[in-house]
């Protein structure tokens, strides 16, 4: 939790932006390449994997994926910020909202990477973050998803993959309240902040390692 707390009189001064299934048309400025009927087609994975500037480095990095938000889900607080969750006054956790073509990579890839880029075994916990909000989560957006999550984890487990047991839940998603905009993008804006450099880039080292087929561009 110290990694964020310079940001916190920052964070008190950002208005928070929030929906719940933003529709293609509010899409379009943040993806302006693609036509409002090629964001019809986009859908959606939600995945809690502890800081969301990590989780949202590697799926800005996957082949299919046309843009990813950092936000707040799973909580029954009406509405979240920055400053609720990272202090735990809210049962929301950090996430990312994925946006992918599911003509060039599946929901079930999409998991698989998930899982294969962060501790699914620690429970409120993810490296130095501590806390409920650094939860290991999946929300699926419909029954299949459901199915292709509780599948893997199951698979997962059959294979003994790991020494500990997986704590990672499987969650009907509700509603999404993306995050301040300075935390958008962060990896991408802040290369050299220590975090990033001692957390994050190993995490996008190791999706590159072990996902390679799935890497946007060699240069990402």
């Amino acid at each position: 939790m110290m990694k964020k707390s310079i940001f916190t009189t920052l964070a008190l001064a950002i208005g928070l932006w929030a929906c719940t299934n933003p529709r293609p048309e509010s899409l379009q400025a943040q993806l302006p390449n693609l036509s409002v009927e090629a964001l019809a087609e986009l859908e959606q994975a939600t995945f809690a994997g502890g800081c969301f500037w990590c989780t949202e480095a590697v799926f800005e990095r996957v082949k299919g994926v046309a843009d990813v938000i950092s936000g707040y889900s799973g909580g029954s607080a009406k509405d979240a910020n920055y400053k609720k969750v990272s202090y735990g006054l809210t049962d929301h956790a950090e996430c990312v909202q994925i946006y992918y073509d599911p003509e060039m990579i599946t929901y079930m890839e999409l998991v698989k990477i998930f899982m294969g880029t962060h501790d699914p075994t620690t429970l409120n916990r993810q490296g130095p973050d501590v806390g409920a909000q650094y939860r290991s989560e999946i929300f699926y957006h419909n029954d299949q998803q459901r199915k292709d999550a509780v599948s893997y984890v199951k698979e997962l487990e059959s294979a003994n993959k790991y020494k500990d047991p997986i704590v990672t839940k499987v969650t009907a998603y509700d509603t999404f309240y993306p995050a301040e905009d300075y935390h958008q993008d962060y990896y991408r804006l802040n290369p050299d902040q220590p975090y990033i450099v001692a957390v994050a880039k190993p995490k996008v080292a190791k999706f590159k390692k072990y996902f390679s087929e799935y890497v946007k561009e060699p240069g990402s």
